[in-house]
């Protein structure tokens, strides 16, 4: 929908790709109430709570492994990138 006003117009990103840090039910649900798509992980811990709750705790997460694999190699990159102290600098802004 494009904005009526004045200002930058609202942009969805196409997808978000997480760690395992991010992957609280919360931070999933806020995702899915705005109609974005995810690849997170979900932790061992999140997966034995969600199997002992049998049929009470939900679907997997749908989660694409070779998605997943294209996001190390960009963290890869954007860490090498930042051992140049100029790159680093334009990188945290």
């Amino acid at each position: 929908m494009p904005r009526t006003g004045v200002g930058r117009p609202r942009t969805r990103p196409d997808r978000v790709l997480a760690d395992k840090a991010c992957t609280s039910r919360r931070n999933r649900r806020y995702l899915r109430r705005r109609g974005i798509p995810h690849t997170i992980p979900e932790r061992l811990d999140q997966q034995r709570h969600r199997k002992n709750r049998g049929s009470r705790g939900g679907r997997p997460t749908g989660f694409d492994g070779e998605r997943y694999k294209k996001r190390n190699t960009v963290e890869r990159t954007s860490n090498r990138l930042k051992g140049f102290r100029a790159l680093a600098i334009w990188l945290r802004t």
